[in-house]
């Protein structure tokens, strides 16, 4: 019997099968790596929730750079990264320039993505020098053989507030960098509250303005006929069919929330019937990737958030539908303006939505119910401390 290989790929930052709803975007970054030097969206700044589809955007980017010929440095907000991304542009440059280099650990694309271990070299002083050493050889070898030069792009995943000292370092590299008319794009993601405290200081004493000023990415909800496409053509292509209504009742229980699409689709393909996937096989694959839903994106989402945000999330739980933020309050056993703050933070944060005149609703498909299950059944009583900015 010849195994049917899952076409779904549930995996947090792992590309799926086929990315959709995310054209536009993609079409505006293509257009300012081919347009040169101060075209907007060669900065760019990418919010949304986790599952939202951060990382694999990141990752379209970056295809996108190599097959122009770009290096691509990519890297993660955690301590160290400038100097990671300088020795990165290092060993680039030593590559171009024909020194002797450490031993090759792999080739990404086109001659230019290229891993290293091992081995010593005398680096530039400084990730700004780094990559100026670096442009500089690729600037060299675009003359040598008559052609463009290609450049560098930088992607910068999980940003968070905590590792602001050396987001100004970058930014402050960067704005030279654009100045001076280089070859460079920069790339930065990261969850709303991580975020907004990097961008909303006033302009006269924030030193990362440059950054403010960058072209914004806000990735939300995926279209109905572009999840039908999302879980329909990987099926098809293994062989496998949707049948009667489960294509659509798989579509209206993703929510437009691009993770849950892998997942459903994942959990449904597992739990079909031979060769088609029906309504009692979507069942079975929505309940359980509710539940991995859960454990992959609720769970650490309200680990970010404080207590008293936690709880006004669990008291919205005892609605069914969008809830009032007056009851909230009367809940909570707060002030009407100290609900209010609250709403605020996690409007911010991309947790809620506005549903109405004086009413939210959760922003992440099925976190009512897992705060059912996890939260609201344990007794949550009144709140006192007070609301932070």
């Amino acid at each position: 019997m010849t195994t049917v290989k899952n076409p779904y790929r549930a995996s947090l930052g792992v590309d799926p099968p086929l990315l959709v709803g995310r054209d536009e975007v993609i079409s505006d970054f293509s257009y300012a790596l081919d347009n040169g030097p101060g075209t907007h969206e060669r900065i760019t700044v990418v919010t949304g929730a986790r599952g939202v589809g951060k990382t694999v955007l990141l990752n379209s980017f970056e295809d996108r750079a190599r097959e122009r010929g770009w290096v691509v440095l990519s890297e993660t907000a955690t301590p160290g990264f400038c100097r990671r991304l300088g020795d990165e542009a290092d060993l680039h440059a030593e590559k171009l320039e024909g020194r002797e280099v450490p031993k090759l650990r792999g080739v990404q694309a086109a001659g230019f993505g290229v891993q290293w271990e091992g081995g010593s070299r005398v680096a530039p002083d400084g990730l700004r020098a780094s990559l100026n050493a670096l442009l500089d050889q690729i600037e060299s070898m675009a003359v040598a053989v008559g052609q463009p030069p290609a450049g560098v792009l930088i992607t910068l995943d999980e940003l968070h507030h905590h590792s602001r000292d050396e987001l100004i370092e970058l930014a402050a590299v960067t704005q030279h960098l654009v100045r001076e008319e280089r070859e460079i794009s920069v790339v930065l993601a990261g969850i709303p509250s991580a975020v907004k405290p990097l961008l909303q200081s006033k302009e006269d004493t924030n030193p990362i303005t440059f950054i403010r000023r960058a072209n914004r990415v806000n990735l939300g909800a995926v279209a109905p006929s572009d999840i039908r496409m999302a879980l329909g053509a990987p099926a098809e292509d293994a062989g496998v069919t949707w049948v009667g209504e489960a294509l659509e009742t798989a579509v209206r229980a993703c929510g437009g929330y691009p993770f849950l699409i892998q997942l459903v689709g994942d959990w449904s393909f597992r739990a079909r019937n031979g060769d088609v996937i029906d309504e009692d096989s979507v069942v079975k694959g929505v309940a359980k990737a509710r539940r991995k839903m859960g454990q992959l994106v609720h769970e650490p989402a309200l680990h970010d958030l404080s207590g008293v945000d936690r709880s006004f999330l669990a008291y919205m739980a005892l609605d069914d539908g969008p809830s009032v933020v007056a009851d909230i309050a009367d809940r909570m056993g707060v002030s009407r303006p100290y609900a209010g703050n609250y709403r605020r933070r996690l409007l911010d944060a991309e947790m809620i939505v506005e549903a109405g005149y004086g009413k939210v609703d959760y922003a992440l498909p099925y976190m009512r119910e897992y705060l059912r299950d996890h939260a609201v059944a344990a007794g949550i009583g009144p709140l006192t401390d007070d609301p932070q900015d």
